[in-house]
């Protein structure tokens, strides 16, 4: 047996673009409407990271990596230097030939 439902058609505060005429306020839950693409703030912290050729892969969330040589934080959009083999990032290139030429250097 086939049925039919009748849809209504939409109404005009159903659009997240709408705006309101005059004199009627939003409901406080249209107001609040994310887009798909919103996403969260990353979490706070220091970033577990898995490092391959080319590119990596975030294991825990976090919003920084620290260098293996100096210590400082490394933002994890600027990241740009790191070892696949030792799985460690660097701050700069500087920092990668001194990882690579200091005296004893050893790979883990």
């Amino acid at each position: 047996m086939i049925t039919s439902r009748r849809v209504s058609p939409p109404h005009p505060s159903d659009y997240v673009g709408f705006a309101p005429q005059p004199g009627r306020r939003l409901a406080l839950q249209e107001s609040h409407l994310l887009n798909r693409t919103d996403r969260s703030a990353p979490m706070p912290g220091e970033a577990e990271v898995r490092y391959l050729d080319g590119d990596f892969r975030v294991i825990r969330p976090g919003v920084f990596v620290r260098c293996a040589v100096t210590g400082a934080e490394i933002p994890l959009e600027e990241l740009r230097y790191w070892s696949v083999d030792l799985q460690e990032a660097y701050a700069s290139p500087e920092a990668v030939q001194r990882r690579h030429t200091a005296p004893g250097a050893q790979k883990k």
